[in-house]
């Protein structure tokens, strides 16, 4: 109970717009029992979930299983998943540059070997608005943006020669118009889609970066902050329970999902 009371007060205070608003939370989360290594969820409540043992599930947002993709093996480790268009979706094998594009089904839409646009070296991958794939190749120091066949479209000066320093990135979003890097050691850069910077603010050491409207999530310390671009404040909210590294907490529009070592909970809201 005291978890669904903080996460009531924590979710009414991300929608708040200076009116009091209700928050109605359910009372019996769901839960998928299983050891796994990572998990994702889009904003229509599908999860994806990797296994401890390499295998990736789809739930729906009733975590009822939806199916298995069953190639994940065929291209080593998988490395990230980009799941913020809900009718497609990038998986990451950041071992071989490989970046497969799937459809809602799990269905291979098309394979992209991110070398053939001479990117040899990323981490950060993410799917852009427009159905493009936003990569920040960390050899040349630019953000790209490449269409669905990994053709080059577009590519930034070369940050090193901006910053005076090297970036490396571990997140990139593309959220409320803007494209986010997110560098745990020197904060979150915010470019706008002709690779202008437009704002740099240093969230320094957060964990499970990520958007939710115009807001910024993450973990520190065993908080949730929040961050909200323009604001001077950024917001802390203790959680009930203590936090480790090996947590994940992701944010959709209507749930909140918990990943630890029993599985992944989510906790359903409304407004």
């Amino acid at each position: 109970m005291r978890i669904l009371v903080f996460i009531a007060i924590l979710l009414g205070c991300l929608i708040n717009t200076g009116k009091a608003q209700q928050v109605i939370v359910a009372e019996h989360p769901k839960s998928i029992k299983g050891d796994f290594s990572y998990c994702m969820p889009d904003q229509l409540g599908n999860v994806f979930a990797l296994s401890s043992s390499g295998q990736l599930k789809k739930y729906n947002a009733n975590l009822d299983s939806m199916g298995v993709f069953n190639e994940v093996r065929r291209y080593g480790k998988l490395y990230s998943i980009s799941a913020d268009n809900s009718l497609r979706s990038l998986l990451y094998f950041k071992e071989y540059r490989i970046i497969l594009v799937l459809d809602r089904l799990m269905q291979v839409v098309n394979k992209i070997d991110i070398r053939k646009a001479n990117i040899f070296q990323a981490q950060a991958v993410a799917q852009g608005y427009d159905n493009t794939i936003w990569v920040f190749d960390e050899q040349e120091s630019r953000l790209k943006k490449l269409d669905l066949n990994g053709k080059p479209l577009f590519e930034t000066a070369d940050l090193r020669l901006v910053f005076n320093e090297t970036l490396t990135p571990s997140t990139i979003f593309d959220a409320a118009g803007f494209v986010y890097l997110y560098d745990a050691e020197k904060g979150l850069y915010i470019f706008d889609y002709y690779g202008a910077l437009k704002n740099r603010i240093a969230l320094i050491g957060w964990t499970s970066v990520q958007a939710l409207g115009k807001k910024i999530i993450g973990l520190k310390n065993g908080k949730v902050m929040v961050y909200t671009p323009g604001d001077i404040d950024i917001k802390e909210m203790q959680l009930p329970f203590p936090i480790s590294m090996s947590h994940q907490i992701r944010f959709t529009l209507n749930a909140i999902y918990v990943h630890d070592s029993t599985g992944i909970t989510q906790y359903e809201w409304n407004k």
